[in-house]
């Protein structure tokens, strides 16, 4: 797992989250595994990224790795996303992009995607790729723990002790909007 830290004004550690391991793994060889990516499922273009950024039965590439985690994302695969969004919030296989890796977290963590929901927090409470914005960080933080992310939690925690008793009822209200529009985004298979 890759761990993101962060340092804010007050001096207090937040923890990032990092990405998921791999689905379970289909074919014996990596060869039946890539004629399954190159012909299209999602899921071995998953895997074969998860393999390519662990060096799991192939040289680590990140490049590779960004590669076939793009084409699992494009067609919707969440966890795909979420570690796409990684790959451009550390510009590891692709160039640094703040704006990128927060697309990529939205779009994962509007499917529940715990760790993009986590990170989305991290993005808004740091002003990456996006204005700094406590609230929705709280908010985004909140709808994590919600779905049992212990780093979340914390975080959340963390950054309520430097918001005002109404900053934190704007982003409890801000919570319930969300999930009210996208029930998605409480993770009932956790």
């Amino acid at each position: 797992m890759k761990i993101v830290l962060a340092v804010i004004g007050s001096g207090l550690l937040l923890v990032g989250c990092g990405q998921r391991p791999a689905k379970k793994l289909l074919p014996k060889d990596i060869e039946s595994l890539k004629t399954l990516a190159e012909q299209g499922d999602a899921n071995a273009q998953f895997n074969l990224g998860w393999m390519y950024n662990n060096g799991e039965g192939v040289e680590q590439d990140f490049k590779e790795a960004a590669k076939w985690y793009r084409k699992a994302a494009e067609q919707g695969d969440a966890e795909a996303q979420s570690n796409l969004g990684l790959k451009y919030d550390n510009g590891e296989g692709v160039e640094q992009d703040f704006k990128e890796a927060l697309k990529w977290w939205q779009k994962a963590a509007d499917q529940g995607q715990v760790y993009a929901q986590c990170n989305l927090g991290m993005m808004y409470e740091r002003g990456e790729g996006v204005m700094e914005d406590h609230v929705t960080a709280y908010a985004w933080w909140n709808i994590a723990a919600a779905n049992g992310d212990k780093d979340a939690k914390g975080n959340k925690g963390l950054i309520a002790k430097k918001m005002t008793p109404a900053q934190i009822a704007k982003a409890e209200a801000l919570v319930k909007e969300m999930i009210k529009k996208n029930p998605k985004l409480i993770n009932k298979n956790r």
